[in-house]
């Protein structure tokens, strides 16, 4: 009497990386990190602590990161300058 596999067993899964040659964590960084820069411009910028507590609650009530509050922020503004 032949011995039947499950069907998830006999189901193969579609591997997600390349196992032949897989990249470092380091190199899997740098290559987002790439990615990113090519759509993306970076702001480093300090703001007091009180304007920080507020972008946080921001945050929390609209449940927006703070990049994208503080794109929202910039593009409004830019719209009411005629800068857009």
């Amino acid at each position: 009497m032949p011995t039947t596999q499950p069907a998830t067993a006999q189901l193969k899964h579609k591997q997600t990386r390349n196992r032949k040659n897989p990249m470092s964590d380091s190199e899997r960084q740098l290559s987002y990190v790439a990615r990113k820069r090519e759509a993306l411009k970076e702001i480093k910028i300090f703001v007091e602590p009180e304007l920080k507590k507020a972008l946080m609650l921001m945050c929390q009530d609209e449940g927006l990161t703070q990049a994208d509050i503080l794109q929202r922020l910039i593009k409004h503004e830019a719209e009411l300058k005629g800068k857009l």
